[in-house]
């Protein structure tokens, strides 16, 4: 094991490094280091390590998470109120729905097949998304009408609504029915997470108040609570719907409003974290990519990713109708709103698993979605931000 977290890391910098010497986005690399490791090439990697690759991309979505938690004012949120709501979910419908119109035509499944695969397709990436927008925070690239928050904000509950519907559309596929019960916990489980994060990290502020201990000792802490909310949502979600990294964001943004020094002191600590915790991640979603998919997909997937692509830039530009936002911004929010990686590696699997006949097919398009939509999403983010935002700075 020792020897694939060596090759992971030394690989995947080095693939990153050449990428963005030649002006590509990191992960690029990442991924691609993933694929060429991973058990569907040279299969180099130790199968336990494959074993918890689920945790260990959880592990590193918890550091980014509370990295932005850390670095969000509740002011901006509260600026970008309802467009952030809506971007939470109104997107992904619409790109659900354009996979249920263009996917019967092109690939000639059915409707409800369709439906299971924008489901798997329609979440953007947190991962991708929340580090370009804290760079932009850091730069002062649109911070004039809160454009990055908007953004990150809506990113990372974007995935608990898409995932919510890929088990309403399983379970119909599996003959089950659909209860509404699943529908109303969506909001149920990001309210729970918020008040329970909120809370806890305004436990953690008097307590950093009021006990001094090392910056060190802080965030060992802040990630053990995490681990544990995020371990008490695998465990009890059928019980208890909870949507545990919300919560963790959460910590960091209660952590901000209370103990500001603390918390930007923390987010330089948490910052450097991430060099590791992003290579491991994005090896690890290139792991899960079965390239024969990829080849084997042809020019119809790429036009069916590219085409729901565009029903949810207009689902991201009917969400910022009637806010202050300039058009040169909205065009900035329709393309930073589409990179996927981390749902698609997740999720992309578990039809075939459960022995649903779209199984292959679904799996095919959340390959082509990851290998096309994380590293020109990120790369569109990279080479757009200065043109299309104002620097306040």
């Amino acid at each position: 094991m020792l020897i694939s977290i060596a090759m992971i890391l030394l690989m995947g910098m080095f693939m990153g490094w050449i990428c963005k010497k030649i002006h590509l986005p990191s992960l690029t690399g990442m991924i691609f280091t993933g694929i060429i490791l991973g058990p569907y090439f040279l299969n180099m990697i130790d199968s336990s390590l494959l074993n918890i690759s689920s945790e260990l991309r959880k592990i590193a979505l918890i550091i980014i998470l509370t990295r932005a938690g850390l670095s969000l004012d509740l002011n901006d949120l509260k600026r970008v109120g309802r467009p952030a709501i809506l971007m939470c979910f109104v997107p992904a419908c619409f790109e659900i729905m354009g996979m249920i119109i263009l996917a019967p035509k092109l690939l000639g499944i059915s409707i409800l097949d369709a439906a299971i695969m924008g489901t798997v397709v329609g979440a953007v990436s947190p991962a991708v998304i929340v580090p370009k927008m804290l760079k932009l925070m850091e730069e002062g690239y649109g911070v004039r009408h809160s454009v990055p928050q908007l953004i990150l904000a809506g990113a990372s509950v974007d995935d608990v609504f898409v995932i919510v519907m890929f088990t309403a559309f399983t379970g119909l596929a599996q003959g089950n029915d659909v209860s509404i019960r699943s529908f109303v916990n969506i909001p149920v489980s990001i309210l729970l997470g918020i008040v329970t994060g909120a809370f806890i990290g305004i436990l953690l502020a008097y307590y950093f108040k009021k006990v001094h201990i090392r910056d060190t000792s802080k965030v060992v802490i802040i990630l053990c609570l995490s681990f544990i909310l995020v371990t008490f949502e695998d465990r009890f979600s059928t019980i208890l719907p909870f949507a545990s990294l919300i919560a963790v964001m959460a910590i960091g943004i209660a952590l901000q409003k209370k103990r500001e020094v603390v918390a930007k002191r923390l987010s330089v600590k948490f910052n450097k974290l991430w060099v590791v915790a992003e290579i491991v991640l994005f090896v690890l979603v290139g792991v899960t990519v079965d390239i024969k998919y990829a080849v084997s997909a042809g020019a119809v997937s790429v036009i069916l990713i590219l085409g729901v692509l565009m029903f949810r830039m207009l689902g991201v530009f009917l969400c910022l109708l009637k806010t202050k936002l300039t058009m040169r911004e909205r065009m900035f929010c329709m393309i930073a709103y589409t990179p996927k990686a981390t749902v698609q590696a997740a999720l992309g699997g578990v039809p075939l698993a459960m022995g649903l006949s779209c199984g292959n097919i679904v799996l095919t398009i959340a390959v082509v979605a990851i290998l096309i939509t994380a590293p020109l999403g990120a790369f569109c983010i990279d080479f757009t931000y200065k043109k299309l935002l104002i620097n306040e700075e």
